[in-house]
């Protein structure tokens, strides 16, 4: 049995069989995006619904924040060759690029991953060169976040001889890059795939996967219904945090409408309904402990827990998170254990599917 390790109160335990993950986008599976199951949780019982039945479910005067970033094509294969050149001795790996490093200085952060999908490498070392696509090499600085780890870090502080102000970091993994993947998945599918509807703004290492039932046809009804829908960016970085390990600092925006429009729906008595944990962190980054809210833009290294409470988020629309992921602490803030242990005990039940291309919960604690 798998446990969320906490401090502070009772644990999200579950086990997810390997056949509850979704292995290709539900388009594949005779779907449209807004056609994937919604388990609805709230104080009085859980609901199944489709996505599309989202609006009957919100209330005139609700806000629905959403996130408006894109997803790169961060996947790259690589070679790795032996720091003594000794001929035979090249080895195949996958890079993963999270995206900047949050100092700048014109370096990134990477993960080296197994070829046969079955996880990180641990063997990488400060001063080796991986060759990329492109021409490109990557030269490993210090393992991230711990700067003076120089061998067996999962993730690195890396500097890519490639980038110029003509050739930023976007654009070099437009021209060489894949979207990431991982084992579960039935082959690769296309960059269009990871992407929401509302996409604009290019920077997310994986997609913000929340948003990704979304239609404009949804959207639309939503404001229809009485509902506000703004937007706000954050970066999303790698999703392959292992158990135990906190999120990592993420780029993100909250503009000035949003920031007003959360204020005027609390005041006016409406829910702030976050679309992902990516929205649920940006909007807390810029919230006081009064709920009042400003614009900001930069980096959050925010994590939210039951020792740290939303206090503008009222509801969120997830996906359903591996037993080991650290945005179930944030879940376990928002609505509490008890809820969001019913809402998993029942999609397994119930046999919803996990991941970026599988089913949804809102959660309405």
């Amino acid at each position: 049995m798998s446990a969320l390790p906490s401090l502070d109160g009772p644990r999200i335990r579950f086990e997810l069989p390997p056949e509850r993950s979704a292995t290709a986008p539900p388009e594949a599976r005779g779907l449209d995006r807004d056609e994937v199951r919604l388990l609805v949780a709230h104080g009085d019982g859980l609901v199944h619904a489709r996505f599309r039945d989202l609006p009957d479910h919100l209330a005139p005067g609700d806000l629905v924040v959403i996130n408006t970033s894109a997803t790169l094509p961060s996947a790259i294969d690589g070679i790795r060759r032996d720091h003594l050149d000794v001929p035979g001795s090249d080895r195949p790996v996958v890079v993963h690029v999270a995206g900047p490093h949050p100092a700048g200085e014109d370096t990134i952060v990477v993960e080296l991953r197994r070829t046969d999908g079955a996880g990180p490498t641990r063997d990488g070392r400060a001063g080796e060169v991986i060759a990329l696509a492109g021409g490109a090499s990557l030269h490993l600085v210090e393992g991230y976040p711990a700067p003076t780890e120089g061998r067996g870090s999962r993730l690195w502080r890396a500097r890519l001889d490639a980038l110029t102000p003509q050739m930023p970091l976007d654009a070099y993994l437009a021209a060489n890059g894949r979207p990431i993947t991982y084992g579960y998945l039935d082959g690769r599918w296309p960059l269009a795939s990871y992407q929401p509807a509302h996409a604009r703004e290019p920077g997310s290492a994986e997609m913000a996967s929340a948003g990704r039932p979304f239609t404009p046809r949804l959207i639309t009804e939503l404001v229809a219904h009485g509902v506000t829908v703004a937007p706000i960016v954050l970066h999303a970085g790698v999703s392959s945090l292992e158990e135990g390990e906190a999120p990592l600092p993420e780029r993100y925006e909250v503009p000035e409408p949003t920031a007003r429009l959360v204020e005027l729906t609390r005041r006016n008595g409406g829910r702030v309904i976050a679309v992902g944990t990516t929205v649920c962190r940006a909007l807390e980054t810029v919230a006081s402990p009064g709920g009042r809210m400003w614009p900001g833009t930069g980096w959050t290294d925010l994590e939210l827990s039951p020792l740290r409470r939303p206090r503008v988020v009222d509801g969120i629309v997830t996906g359903w998170h591996a037993p080991e992921a650290s945005h179930l602490r944030l879940l376990d803030a928002l609505a509490g254990p008890e809820l969001v242990q019913r809402a998993y005990d029942a999609a397994l039940e119930e046999g919803y599917l996990w991941h970026e291309f599988g089913d949804s919960c809102l959660l309405l604690p």
